[in-house]
């Protein structure tokens, strides 16, 4: 079991269910509704299409000889359980398709449930997961894939419980899905060499190392610049400004990266911040919007 647990990666499901918790909080926040049955199967759901792309990463990055070029680190290289004969490529890759068939499965009850608009994100998140590590990685729209699955989790979370499309949670969910991309932006630094040599090309690649390191900056001013914007035009609440708690540790993963790019104990600080900014903020908006009822 502990096994699965780490090929799972499950501390990083927590990426999933900040995004499922935003798009509750704003369906509290705007109609004060929530349904505790929909919200468990959400939150269910959205986790095993989160476990199944990682896993089926994990069995490409195998099969692609990747794994065996990386350096791992406690937030990169992949889980090790592969390359380690932890677990066979057949299990993993059965594994990531059952999770993927669970969470389609219970995407399919809340399309039978409320319709057409879950149909179509539930759609791109099957066709994205499937060919995440086999196509849209090798095409550079690694981060991009990220952002979008965290505005469409957040958006389907809040339609699910209020059978409405708003801009509040599409808006919301674009500040949660920039905030998932910074963390695979610095987590592909690491993975630099062994992502060229083997044709996969992220942004990282694209750009070079030295001009990504100084890139990174324009995560947390994005982010930080939708949260005020989103105040003022009441997208978010005011509330919204306890996000800014988490801006140290942007500064200190934005410094860390660009001191030493290339430096694999300076990129595991910047990477380790990065993820606790991304974890924290995202967590602060979801209460900012509980906190404003």
């Amino acid at each position: 079991m502990s096994i699965w647990l780490k090929a799972i990666r499950v501390r990083f499901l927590l990426a999933s269910v900040i995004a499922v918790t935003n798009g509750l909080a704003i369906a509290w926040w705007k109609f004060q509704q929530f349904d505790l049955f929909s919200a468990i199967l959400t939150y269910a759901g959205v986790a095993c299409l989160h476990a199944s792309v990682d896993l089926l990463n994990d069995y490409w990055d195998y099969k692609r000889g990747i794994d065996s070029l990386t350096k791992r680190t406690p937030f990169s290289g992949g889980t090790g359980v592969l390359p380690e004969n932890l677990l066979t490529p057949s299990s993993v890759y059965r594994a990531g398709l059952a999770f993927l068939i669970i969470g389609s499965s219970i995407g399919i009850y809340f399309v039978l449930v409320r319709g057409i608009t879950i149909a179509v994100i539930l759609a791109f998140a099957v066709i994205a997961i499937y060919f995440y590590s086999t196509s849209i990685v090798n095409a550079g729209l690694g981060e991009l894939f990220v952002a979008i699955k965290g505005a469409m989790i957040v958006l389907g979370t809040f339609f699910v419980q209020v059978a409405q499309i708003n801009v509040e949670p599409l808006y919301t969910g674009a500040i949660v899905g920039l905030l998932s991309a910074s963390v695979l932006f610095v987590n592909s630094f690491p993975d630099y060499d062994a992502d060229k040599a083997k044709g996969r090309r992220t942004l990282v690649i694209t750009m070079g190392r030295r001009s990504a390191s100084a890139f990174f900056a324009f995560f947390p001013i994005a982010i930080y610049a939708l949260i005020g914007i989103g105040i003022m035009a009441n997208m978010t609440t005011v509330y919204s400004l306890i996000c800014f708690a988490a801006v140290p540790l942007a500064i200190k993963a934005g410094r860390h990266l660009k001191s030493n790019y290339e430096d694999t104990g300076t990129i595991i600080s910047a990477m380790s911040s990065t993820i606790k900014f991304s974890r924290l903020t995202g967590a602060l908006l979801a209460l900012s919007f509980l906190l404003s009822i």
